[in-house]
């Protein structure tokens, strides 16, 4: 079984991802960290942010096995993938990636923001998790809290809508919902909420 999963940042995909992943006991990959760690191995290089050829043989050089995400979830790192993301060569070079471990015979669960409409388009269930500005706000801020950062509101809102801003008008595979995608609002719902509604839903797909 494989459940792609996509939404804005700070809708609660990637939690609801992982928690999905454990309970069907699937292996999980966070496309995200892909973006970031070509990010990071640019910001390390000191190179543009926007060099293609850099960042594309960044791409090809990945090792999923070895993304470590205390490290590629900082705000600096997030920041600069987001800009990287919009690199075609890029987001065509980590497709086969994204496949390949899509391709286990035992199933798995991605999220990003382009896997139910570019790269597992044959998912068995897709999920498009969505939530209200204010409280993707809110949920930012808790984050970066939580990693003793102390940022206004108003900053992070800003943010938000860039990145908004720049996964949905990119060229290459804008964030978007599948047109059978489920969609999960998950406004108004705490965590365990949001995965009891996305197992109804999962559970709903394979009943056909």
């Amino acid at each position: 079984m494989i459940i792609a999963i996509d939404g804005p940042a700070a809708s609660g995909k990637g939690t609801l991802a992982r928690r999905l992943a454990a309970h069907y006991g699937l292996r999980h990959l966070d496309s995200g960290l892909l973006y970031r760690a070509v990010a990071k191995a640019l910001l390390d290089a000191r190179a543009p942010l926007r060099d293609v050829d850099h960042a594309v043989k960044a791409a090809r050089g990945l090792d999923v096995g070895a993304l470590k995400a205390d490290v590629l979830k900082h705000q600096a790192v997030g920041d600069a993938a987001s800009i990287v993301a919009q690199i075609p060569q890029v987001r065509e070079a980590l497709i086969g990636v994204q496949r390949d471990f899509a391709a286990d015979p035992a199933g798995a669960v991605i999220d990003g923001r382009d896997i139910g409409t570019v790269i597992v388009p044959f998912a068995d269930v897709k999920i498009f998790v969505t939530a209200s500005e204010p409280e993707r706000v809110r949920r930012r801020c808790a984050e970066l809290a939580a990693q003793g950062l102390a940022i206004e509101d108003a900053a992070v809102r800003a943010e938000i809508r860039r990145r908004d801003a720049r996964d949905r008008t990119r060229a290459a595979s804008p964030l978007q919902r599948a047109p059978d995608a489920h969609l999960l609002d998950t406004t108004h719902l705490d965590i365990d909420a949001a995965v009891r509604a996305a197992i109804d839903i999962v559970e709903a797909a394979r009943a056909g």
